[in-house]
Parts: structure tokens; sequence; C-alpha cells
């Protein structure tokens, strides 16, 4: 147990352009070495690469892709009486919001495109129209936990 109280969680300022903490949050998670410009950079010209493809504005798409990607159930490990049981709980809404922004991002740098703002912008797409790798991942934690349901009474 610790012995201070717990760490605060830090508020997220929202983006100068689409004024929204999700997209703060997404930028932050494609930055690499501290570099947030170039992370931006990548953001947004998917964003146009979107609006280019699908002649709509970008940020209701990105938003809808988000929430097709969040699950719902994951499994935890839950160590009962020597055996180790995979417990299907419910997921909590940070939780949900990194797991899908962390999908997303890990399908798109498996693409082949050639840049990573080509590759954002089909995953997002993708997403949007529920196919892709990112779903597949949000499908297949479902199913775990469908398939762990006898062991859910472990839940504490």
């Amino acid at each position: 147990m610790a012995r201070r109280k717990r760490a605060e969680r830090r508020k997220v300022l929202p983006d100068s352009k689409y004024n929204s903490v999700l997209v703060t949050k997404f930028i932050n998670s494609i930055m690499w070495c501290g570099k947030k410009s170039v992370a931006e950079k990548i953001f947004y010209t998917a964003m146009d690469l979107i609006q280019s493809k699908l002649n709509t504005d970008p940020f209701p798409v990105f938003e809808q892709a988000v929430n097709n990607v969040k699950p719902v159930v994951e499994v935890r490990s839950r160590r009962v009486g020597g055996a180790t049981y995979q417990v299907p709980v419910e997921v909590r809404m940070n939780r949900k919001n990194s797991l899908a922004i962390r999908w997303l991002l890990y399908s798109a740098r498996s693409r082949p495109e050639h840049s990573m703002a080509e590759r954002l912008a089909s995953e997002i797409i993708g997403a949007n129209k529920k196919e892709g790798a990112a779903i597949k991942k949000r499908e297949d934690t479902h199913k775990m936990a469908e398939a762990n349901r006898a062991f859910a009474h472990f839940r504490w």
C-alpha cells in the first residue's frame, strides 16, 4: 500500500484547432522523444487527408473512430488458490480512451503506407467504418472476455 496520498491526475489542455482534450491526448501519444510539433503536424496532416478523401469534417470521423475502438470489457489476471484465471472486468472510462488511442496508433504504425500521416488517416477511416486492425484488436479482447465469462465470479 502507498504510504502517501494518491497522485492527482493532471489536467490536459484542449488543442488549439479542434478545442478537444481527446485530440491533445492523441497527439501526446503520437509524440516520440518530446517532439510535439512533429506529432501535431502528423495528426493535422492526417485530418486533412481524411477531409480530402471523405469530403466531410474530419473531427466527427475521428471521434467516431475512437468510439468504435473503445473496449467495453477486458480480462485481468487473478490468482486464486494457486491458479491464475483470466477474469473479465468492465473497463474504466479513462482506460477505454487510452486503449483506443494505443490500438489505433499501433495498428497505424504497422500499416504499409509511406508516411505516418497516410497510415493514421487510413486507420482512422477504417475504424470509422468498423474495419481494420484496431477494430480486430477490440473484437479479440471482447471474445477473450466472453470465453472467460465463467470466471466472472472471481471479480472482487
